[in-house]
């Protein structure tokens, strides 16, 4: 899995953008965050779960994950690598951490 932030390098100061690219295989760690709203660009299609719900997302999709909701995204494919824009708002925490994120309790 490949995380890149861009935050800093945008400028942004009102959300935290980032991109996710994952291979075959590959998901982000189940984790929510308090009080920040994320909105996640499935540039090649992929899945999220949200809640334990799993979602497909086309290609140019568009998903909203409220404050408190339990997300990761997943490539389920054998093949390709799938990459995710990822803005979050609030920007809590900084650049170097992703600010109030939390792992749920299993």
């Amino acid at each position: 899995m490949r995380h890149r932030k861009l935050t800093a390098a945008l400028g942004c100061t009102e959300m935290r953008v980032n991109t996710v690219t994952l291979d075959p295989g590959e998901s982000t760690a189940p984790h929510a965050h308090d009080r920040q709203e994320e909105v996640y660009v499935a540039l090649d299609g992929g899945h999220v779960r949200i809640d334990g719900t799993k979602y497909e997302v086309p290609a140019g999709g568009l998903v909203r994950c409220g404050p408190d909701a339990v997300r990761s995204v997943h490539n389920d494919t054998a093949d390709g690598s799938q990459t995710w824009l990822m803005f979050g708002a609030p920007p809590l925490g900084t650049v170097d951490d992703f600010g109030e994120y939390r792992m749920p309790e299993e």
